[in-house]
């Protein structure tokens, strides 16, 4: 059994990749856990939900904030608005201002912040926006009053992380590539696993340590042998990689977005932070979160894990669990109450000589690799065309090839609602000129079958979303006429 901590850790960022991971550390490690969340409802279906409290706040409304921190000994800060707009260094700073504040008025005795690696010797204003941020949001939460650990990591390595997934899909999709300068670029990469522990660790520092600690991996490597040594890892025949000084950080996010699935908006700040050299300067963490007695996680031990949790389909969390900036999040608006103006609707309705179960596994199996079970090429064009204007496109793929919960990105959606056996309903976090989702539900049928529904929902702003709305209402007869269609067929088959 766990130790029992004393005093309650606060993390933010709980939907997100990192936080959705530290707080099951924190909970074997014998910690009480809050978190601290703008949607209460994104944590429903995490399996440790119920050991936890959870309060709804925004660390960029200071209003939000007071309540939270009562009772917490360890707050962690976890959040960022990177890819906001250009704007988002100012929206980091006051939202980390507001933070500390909050912490040191309920006195709070650490905050333990986890962020960028800054490269030696650079002044502050030539570092990318991104690490500048990163740098000045520790520096904020440094001086609140409130001991402060800033761990500045590098590139993470890990089953779901942005860079991780950029790695991947760069290696693994171009067996021959022309790539920018900066893959020659030294990095110290860390396994999310030392991260983890790292972060569990500095919840006990002693009182008084106030300061960044560099935290990396055992190896330095540029990011070309990292896509040589994944190659091997892998199993794939070795890469052939040609450098070329042409390209900009701006040219290599847009290649960067149309390659992997991470898109433009949060592919750029990962490439700019690769201009300069990212090494530890030193490894003083370890006075008080000492190395695992086999060493810290390597490269290629930290890439064979991450694979494993891939294939073995146990990928907890992902760097699209969190919110993407700029989206709307307000919830579907209910039809008898809602007066906001027009709302579209495309609705099927189908029965099925299947079991409820059967139509059921084949909605939830939806996305991904199983596709949108409707005109293909529509759907992918649609993606790409979401790419070339900086969204999301259709490449984020599933958490989970089976199963889904509240919270989850599935390409170009997200899970807002799901009720097992009945009801799935997705909001989309494509571009479009105003909110929409796709509802699948399912029920029995007196005959012993099922009935199978479909509403795909559109609430447009201006002038621009009605034109949106009636230019592709032509094709819904084939693309989700066609979706009723196979998703019924393919229950009956399976079924």
């Amino acid at each position: 059994m766990p130790v029992s901590r004393s005093g309650r850790c606060l993390v933010t960022g709980a939907t997100g990749y990192l936080g959705g991971r530290l707080v099951p550390e924190l909970l074997g490690a014998g910690y009480g856990v809050r978190c601290l969340v703008r949607d209460p409802g994104r944590l429903r279906d995490h399996p440790w939900r119920a050991e936890v409290d959870v309060v709804a706040g925004d660390v960029t409304r200071p209003e939000t904030l007071p309540d939270a921190f009562d009772g917490v000994r360890v707050a962690y800060y976890l959040v960022h608005s990177l890819g906001t707009g250009p704007d988002f260094e100012a929206t980091d700073l006051a939202a980390a201002r507001a933070f500390g504040a909050a912490a040191a008025a309920a006195g709070v005795e650490r905050i333990v912040y986890l962020g960028g690696l800054v490269p030696g010797g650079v002044p502050t204003a030539e570092l990318s926006p991104h690490l500048r941020s990163r740098a000045e949001v520790g520096r904020a939460l440094r001086a609140s009053g409130v001991d402060t650990a800033e761990l500045r990591a590098a590139v993470i390595i890990g089953s779901g992380s942005a860079s991780f997934e950029m790695l991947r899909y760069l290696t693994e999709r171009l067996p021959v590539m022309v790539t920018p300068s900066w893959v020659g670029t030294r990095i110290q990469p860390i396994a999310v696993r030392d991260v983890l522990r790292y972060l569990v660790g500095a919840a006990e520092l002693p009182a008084g340590v106030n300061r960044t600690f560099d935290i990396g991996g055992p190896d330095v490597l540029t990011y070309r042998q990292m896509m040589v040594r994944y190659a091997a890892v892998a199993g794939l025949p070795r890469r052939v990689i040609v450098p070329v000084p042409v390209l900009t950080p701006g040219l290599s996010s847009l290649w960067v977005g149309l390659v992997t699935p991470v898109p433009g908006a949060l592919a750029r700040p990962l490439v700019e932070s690769l201009r300069h050299e990212v090494v530890c300067g030193e490894h003083d963490i370890a006075r008080y979160v000492p190395d695992p007695p086999d060493g810290l996680i390597g490269f290629d031990r930290a890439v064979g894990l991450a694979l494993r949790r891939i294939r073995d389909d146990e990928v907890t969390t992902r760097w699209s669990s969190a919110s993407l900036p700029g989206v709307p999040s307000d919830p579907l608006p209910t039809d008898p109450g809602w007066a906001g103006g027009s709302l579209y609707q495309d609705v099927r309705e189908l029965a099925v000589d299947a079991s409820p179960a059967a139509v059921w596994r084949v909605v939830e199996g939806i996305g991904g690799e199983n596709g949108w079970y409707s005109f293909p090429l529509a759907w992918a064009l649609r993606g790409w065309l979401d790419r070339l204007v900086g969204g999301v496109g259709l490449r984020r793929g599933r958490r989970d090839p089976g199963r889904l919960r509240v919270g989850d990105s599935l390409d170009f959606w997200r899970v807002e609602e799901i009720q097992p056996g009945r009801l799935l309903r997705l909001r989309a976090e494509m571009r479009l000129p105003g909110p929409a989702w796709l509802e699948l539900s399912v029920d029995a049928s007196p005959d012993g079958g099922a009935v199978y529904r479909q509403r795909a929902l559109f609430q447009p702003h201006g002038l621009a979303g009605h034109a949106y709305w009636w230019s592709v209402a032509p094709f819904h007869a084939v693309v989700f006429g066609g979706m009723a269609r196979n998703i019924t067929e393919r229950a009956r088959a399976e079924g």
